[in-house]
């Protein structure tokens, strides 16, 4: 029977790695559905924010990468209306894939010339989490213009969105509307989990790592600001990994650096090869991304992967992580309480952290000592020793967040393992699911 022909847009691709997770999420979906489908896949000759073409990779004609695998490799100045016309002529795909929303050569473009030319077959639009408000309020005018135009233009007709989470159903509903078509299959992860292989953990040593752009969205200054203000006895080695997206906001960044004390070090170690990230992992103790919005996080599965927690916002698919002892994600709003950052915690280590908090609040007058009584009555509701809590409101985000980092500091290598074991089960549980593989295929049936 012969295969469907699947003919796909995307910024950057494979032998390319620093786009991100996206980036390996899609590069995944080739890999496991190729021997479903034939991908043709038009991309960059160019990885994300270089200039230099791929070395030992033909520009301007069809590759074959692996079998019901083609990448025609293109300089960016050479996209247009009639490359794309010539190219689906050549093809004759069956349906279209296109990644992202706002990159008008590989998104909006590729989307016009199919209207354009009468496409019949099914067109399929993965948004990776860029229609989540979080995303949205990133250069929010342009966006919402953006968003207004297409949907008078009727971009996005007779388009299926592809999302991986009700969460992104939701978005993407409410940014393009109730009726939009819109289907969930999560992202595919790596066909083989890695060897699990086992960290030293000391008593007063955490080594964190990030693997993200450094830009707002994934808010790498609150990470810093929360080790900024961190009271801790003992090191924190916290090592960034990705590209430079926004050279204002990583001056900002480093003015923060700058500021933090002589036992917490932070280090930027450039971009990493998306197939040594499993490994990279191995080297830390967590992963720590508090990121404003993701639909899926494909870093956050690939520190699973490599059996590590993670300390990241509840922005993001992965919820109850401290319940399974696989790593927390914490709110980033300051109005809401600290009981869930503490559960599965020995509450006696929290009260130790705690009480040198209010220790070095004493005497600072009968006002502020009054909103600590107020805000004691109001955390009696917490279990046992919870009830010894006292913090103000300015403190409170920065408790939830201090709390988890001081305790990770404090743990010992039992209790680690615990939480690596706990890490590798919320992996296997997700990519041992067999409707994985079948949610990426219904998508073109």
């Amino acid at each position: 029977m012969q295969k469907k022909k699947i003919i796909a847009f995307i910024d950057w691709y494979i032998p390319g790695y620093k786009a991100g997770g996206g980036q390996r999420a899609f590069a995944n979906m080739v890999s496991y559905l190729r021997e479903t489908f034939d991908f043709y896949i038009i991309t960059r000759n160019t990885d994300f924010l270089e200039t230099i073409p791929y070395e030992g990779i033909e520009s301007e004609k069809w590759v074959e990468c692996n079998k019901g695998e083609y990448v025609f490799y293109c300089p960016e100045s050479k996209v247009n209306q009639r490359l794309y016309k010539k190219l689906i002529q050549e093809v004759r795909p069956d349906e279209a894939y296109i990644n992202g929303v706002y990159s008008w050569k590989f998104s909006i473009l590729p989307l016009i010339v199919l209207k354009n030319i009468g496409f019949k077959g099914k067109k399929v639009l993965g948004t990776y989490g860029m229609l989540a408000p979080t995303a949205i309020n990133i250069k929010r005018r342009k966006k919402q213009l953006f968003i207004i135009l297409s949907r008078l233009y009727g971009l996005y007709k007779n388009v299926l969105f592809h999302a991986t989470s009700e969460k992104e159903i939701e978005d993407i509903k409410n940014a393009l509307g109730k009726k939009v078509k819109v289907q969930i299959a999560p992202h595919l992860p790596v066909k083989e989990l890695p060897d699990f292989k086992k960290l030293d953990k000391k008593h007063g040593e955490l080594k964190l790592i990030s693997i993200a752009r450094i830009s707002p969205e994934k808010n790498t200054l609150f990470a810093l600001e929360q080790l900024k203000y961190l009271q801790v006895e003992g090191t924190i080695l916290y090592d960034l990994y990705g590209p430079i997206y926004d050279k204002l906001y990583w001056q900002e960044c480093q003015n923060v650096i700058k500021e933090l004390t002589d036992n917490i070090k932070v280090k930027y170690k450039g971009v990493v090869d998306g197939n040594q990230v499993l490994d990279l992992f191995t080297n830390y103790h967590a992963l720590f991304m508090p990121t404003r919005g993701e639909n899926f996080g494909y870093v956050i599965l690939e520190s699973f992967m490599a059996s590590r927690p993670v300390i990241i916002s509840d922005q993001t698919p992965w919820r109850g992580l401290e319940e399974e002892k696989s790593g927390f994600d914490l709110d980033l709003n300051k109005s809401t309480d600290y009981k869930s950052a503490l559960a599965g915690w020995d509450l006696t280590l929290v009260n130790s952290h705690q009480s040198k908090v209010n220790s070095e609040k004493q005497g600072k007058g009968s006002k502020e000592a009054g909103e600590r009584k107020k805000e004691k009555r109001s955390s009696q509701q917490l279990e046992g020793n919870c009830q010894q809590f006292s913090i103000d409101s300015k403190q409170l985000t920065e408790s939830r967040w201090s709390n988890v980092l001081n305790l990770l500091v404090d743990m010992e290598q039992q209790e680690f393992d615990i939480w690596c074991e706990g890490a590798r089960k919320r992996a296997e549980r997700f990519i041992n699911d067999p409707a994985l593989e079948k949610g990426n295929i219904s998508l073109f049936d």
